[in-house]
């Protein structure tokens, strides 16, 4: 078994592939022409999203993100959180949490995207001691 995806429903896909490609610097891999369904690329994994009309259509009960009572999160590893911050909330995030070092050594910060999706923002992790 292998982690392909991760699909979140939101309103508006090619929104919403143009404000993470602005606020993370992410590279668009693929959108459909019906514009309701986009991939990024990530890396060995994609991060996709489907419209909410979409999933609607195919029988779903798709739910709205809300940072506020998040039910997932996305994380982002960066070597300068602050500037990721910065970036983000300049592209249009809501910032939810200022950058914070968090007591195991990694800096932590957390913005909302335009979606209302919780997106965590943070230092890699280092290696586990031995």
């Amino acid at each position: 078994m292998q982690f392909g995806y991760t699909i979140l429903y939101v309103e508006d896909v090619p929104k919403t592939i143009a404000f993470y490609e602005q606020a993370f610097g992410l590279v668009r891999r693929f959108v459909h022409e019906a514009g309701d369904f986009g991939e990024l690329d990530t890396g060995a994994t994609a991060l996709a999203f489907s419209s909410l009309r979409l999933m609607a259509e195919l029988g779903k009960n798709p739910q709205r993100a809300s940072a506020d009572a998040p039910s997932f999160e996305i994380a982002f590893t960066t070597p300068d959180v602050a500037a990721a911050v910065q970036r983000a909330v300049g592209a249009g995030a809501r910032l939810v949490q200022a950058p914070e070092q968090m007591p195991w050594g990694q800096t932590v910060a957390y913005v909302a995207d335009i979606n209302g999706a919780l997106v965590e923002l943070c230092t890699p992790m280092g290696a586990p001691s031995a």
